[in-house]
């Protein structure tokens, strides 16, 4: 096991890559996740009611960029990262200052340390409560 940084959480996973979403799901999973969602289309993500603690975002999902679904992400409270093959691309993030960016491929524990990173922002990690 990585540590349980995520012990207890729900995590989103919106990636149509299911090699790379599987991976991620696991990295998750390892690291104290209670539920792992992965979507594979926009209409995967917003099928539950934004009932997730954070989530894991690709930055491209079948050819359109998710950036209106980050904001809905943002509007709802709930904290991301980006994923993308495109991390060196800084303006491509201008409207979404703070929030990490993972590059793809995933080095080691990337993405659960950028995980911690926005759902720590005050020292402590606590779940949402379910609506």
């Amino acid at each position: 096991m990585i540590n349980n940084s995520l012990d207890g959480l729900r995590i989103l996973v919106l990636e149509d890559e299911m090699l790379i979403a599987m991976d991620v799901e696991d990295m998750c999973r390892q690291s104290g996740a209670e539920h792992v969602t992965i979507a594979r289309s926009f209409d995967q993500a917003t099928e539950r009611q934004m009932d997730y603690d954070a989530a894991v975002i690709d930055v491209m999902i079948e050819g359109r960029p998710t950036f209106d679904f980050a904001h809905l992400l943002r509007q709802n409270g709930i904290p991301f990262v980006f994923a993308t093959g495109h991390a060196d691309d800084r303006q491509m993030f201008a409207d979404f200052p703070g929030v990490p960016v993972v590059a793809k491929p995933y080095s080691g524990n990337a993405v659960v340390t950028a995980l911690k990173t926005v759902l720590e922002p005050d020292g402590a990690l606590t779940p949402r409560s379910s609506p």
